[in-house]
Order: C-alpha cells, then structure tokens, then sequence
C-alpha cells in the first residue's frame, strides 16, 4: 500500500527500526583515531565536534559534508565503510546520499541552528541512529528533548530549530543518514509515530523557566536587564544572573525567549 505523496512529516519519530548497540558501540571502537575529522561548522559549536564519513555526497566540498539534498548521484563509499556499516545500511529501503559517524565529546554543545534543505519536499530527510549517549546528553528539537536510545532509529525534522548540550563525562556518537522520501520511509514514520515516546523539557529550558519568575517577582532583576539594547548583551547578563542563582541555561534559550517577545516575560511589560 502506498503512503499519500502528501503525508505531513512529524517534527520526530522513533522508527520500528532496532540496531544491536553492542555490535554498534564495537564497529565505533574499531575505528582508529585518524578516522574522525573536525566537523566544519565551528562557528556552531563548543568543544569538540568531529565524524567520520562513511558515504560521502558526489557534490561534498567537505569529508563531513552532507552534499545537497537534490542530487541524485550515488554517494562514494569511504576507507570506512566496511561489511558491518554496508549490511546496517542495506536495512534502509531507499536511497541513502550520505551518512556520517559524528561524536560529540564530553562538555561539548551544539548551538541552536536550522538545517533548511532539509525542509525540501522533494529533498532528503535526516534520520539519527544513536550509539553512545546517555542521560548528560540532551539533543533539542524546537526547546524539546528528543528521548533517543542506543540502537534506536529516529526521523528529525531538523529544518527546524535544534541544539544539542552534551554534559556528560563520555562523548556522543550518533550514526547520522540522509535518505531520501518514499512510501518506505513515510510507512516507517507512521508506523513509529504510535509508539514515540512524548518529548520532554531540557533542563537548561525549565532553568530558565525559573529565572523568568524571579524576573517577575524581582524588580532588581527586570532593572538590571531593561537597560540593555544589543540582544547580545541582553543574553549574556540574563545568563550571567541565572548563573548567580544557581540557574543554568544558555544564550539559546534567551533568545527562544526573546523570539516570542521578550516584553511577555519582563515585569509589567518593561524592558
């Protein structure tokens, strides 16, 4: 049976799709270390993000590059792609253009960005297999976390706004796939939107939740705020006086904040 071409994809879903996490932490720990790479984009993150390509885009202009999501040439394997990367791919029945190990070390974050190609109807959709995480690691999806498992398969719809805060003492690794939309893929995420466990709050978002009651209760803190006009500035003292308190949170979420109108959560409106 085939799924309407005009199915609405989910912000996210948990795939019916399961992945051995032994034999997936074991492939990740046979790669040496000349394997990973910095990741590109380092004006988007802190601390140490880094990948290994296994299928890389004809069109990449970088070994961690996902290519462009409208072309249609078969992606080159790697030096890395070997049997057991090979077999979990062939599990996924469409075109995949590209796939990446990316880790994030220990007391790294991610900021808050948007992937906009992938919110091409025509184009590919990013699929996150995650190897090793755990409970310091929260990847957000529109101010949300994203409950993903080792050895789970999850869609992200990373066109919209998403982050990820790693405070653990171990890196994060995820398989990362950009495969193409068809009927097998949309049967997959209908199918795995009813057993996709709800999202939930990030610490860091109900810190700051926090911080904006105070705000409210606290005339010393909307003063110590309404004076400053450069949102820069206005995120780095909120962060600075959350921090005071014992209320940690980012300049992301300020700004997620400031996004729905920062007059909404000063007192009386005052800014």
């Amino acid at each position: 049976m085939k799924v309407a071409s005009e199915f609405r994809f989910p912000p996210c879903a948990r795939l019916p799709l399961r992945f051995p996490t032994q034999d997936l932490q074991a492939a990740v720990a046979a790669l040496p270390a000349s394997a990973w790479v910095t990741h590109f984009n380092t004006a988007y993150h802190s601390g140490g993000w880094s990948g290994v390509s296994l299928l890389a885009p004809e069109a990449s202009n970088h070994a961690l590059s996902a290519g462009q999501g409208n072309d249609t040439r078969p992606p080159s394997a790697t030096r890395w792609y070997g049997p057991f990367w090979q077999a979990l791919l062939q599990r996924f029945e469409t075109p995949v253009g590209c796939a990446r190990l990316l880790r994030l070390d220990a007391g790294s974050s991610i900021r808050e960005h948007c992937d906009p190609d992938l919110g091409d109807p025509d184009g590919e959709v990013r699929l996150h297999i995650p190897i090793l995480t755990g409970p310091g690691v929260e990847f957000l999806l529109e101010g949300q976390v994203v409950p993903m498992a080792p050895g789970e398969c999850w869609f992200l719809d990373l066109a919209r706004p998403h982050r990820v805060d790693n405070v653990s003492e171990q890196a994060r690794v995820h398989l990362v796939i950009d495969a193409r939309r068809n009927d097998w893929l949309r049967r997959q995420i209908a199918a795995g939107l009813t057993d996709t466990p709800a999202c939930q709050p990030a610490r860091s978002t109900l810190a700051f939740a926090e911080f904006r009651r105070q705000v409210e209760r606290r005339p010393d803190l909307a003063a110590a705020l309404c004076d400053l006009q450069d949102p820069r500035d206005f995120c780095a003292r909120a962060v600075a006086l959350g921090d005071g308190m014992g209320l940690r949170f980012q300049d992301d979420d300020v700004r997620a904040a400031m996004r729905q109108g920062r007059r909404a959560w000063l007192d009386q409106g005052s800014y």
